[in-house]
């Protein structure tokens, strides 16, 4: 072969070489400028998560919302950290976590120290705002008031106990929420009526217990009962929440016609079966 044709043969193989080079220059641009874009969309779906969060207000939008963005998340954070192991390994476990907690076998509840647990947990949203919606300590509605304390305390015994039931429970409150009137016409089974109707200010406590609830006639209000003759309310007109004496206490709900009811949960707990009237 001559000189030129020795010549020809390098200059070919150089530009091939320059073509190869240059594609994975490419390639690896392009999988630069991808994972660019996933860490964005990755960021923005925990911002968005964190928003919803911090929010109030609860509704079926904004918990779609939730779950569309933490499963976004979660797929992004896989993804970015799919080459380091033990990164991967911990996201991978985490829904599996999630899974067993919700799949643990369910047991009796101890309806006295769920009761307990739930009367404190309203107590502690004393002074909240009034938020209409709202299901947190930023701002909560009368509904959402009992509902709230109620999930919080059911999370917090199935976690101690590792109760599935009591863990299962709190996700279908958080799913499905009731109104005041859902919850006086028993929604899903949440509530079962006590047999006790009149107003706050002159009905019999003697059958109550701490955590009842008086659910105005017409459904648009509802009070739970704090023990000791006292209720508690996030009350639209003061705007925010308050426990006042049910007897000499000035508010104008405790003069409104009422219905009594229980929530279910609390009635298998008891040990006494006839506790409920």
């Amino acid at each position: 072969m001559d000189a030129n044709g020795v010549d020809d043969e390098s200059a070919g193989a150089r530009r091939v070489s320059g073509i190869c080079q240059g594609r994975e220059g490419l390639g690896q641009e392009g999988g630069g400028r991808w994972r660019l874009l996933l860490l964005i969309l990755t960021l923005v779906a925990v911002g968005v998560a964190g928003v919803v969060v911090l929010h109030p207000l609860n509704s079926l939008l904004m918990r779609l919302a939730l779950v569309g963005c933490v499963v976004m998340a979660w797929v992004g954070m896989v993804v970015l950290a799919w080459k380091r192991r033990w990164w991967r390994v911990g996201l991978l476990v985490l829904p599996v976590v999630a899974m067993v907690l919700v799949m643990l076998p369910g047991g009796e509840i101890d309806g006295e120290e769920l009761r307990a647990d739930y009367v404190r947990r309203l107590g502690a949203f004393e002074g909240t705002r009034y938020y209409w919606g709202g299901e947190s300590a930023r701002g909560i509605d009368c509904s959402g008031l009992p509902r709230r304390a109620m999930r919080d305390a059911l999370l917090a015994y199935g976690v101690r106990h590792g109760n599935g039931r009591a863990i299962r429970e709190w996700v279908g409150q958080w799913w499905f929420d009731a109104s005041a009137r859902a919850l006086a016409e028993g929604y899903r089974g949440y509530t079962v009526p006590v047999g006790m109707a009149g107003t706050i200010r002159e009905m019999d406590y003697g059958a109550l217990r701490p955590g009842d609830l008086a659910v105005t006639a017409s459904g648009v209000h509802i009070l739970a009962y704090a023990g000791e003759g006292r209720w508690i309310q996030a009350d639209p007109g003061l705007g925010r929440v308050v426990t006042l004496d049910g007897r000499g206490g000035e508010n104008g709900w405790f003069l409104s016609a009422m219905t009594v009811h229980r929530w279910r949960v609390l009635v298998e707990g008891e040990a006494d079966p006839t506790a409920l009237r």
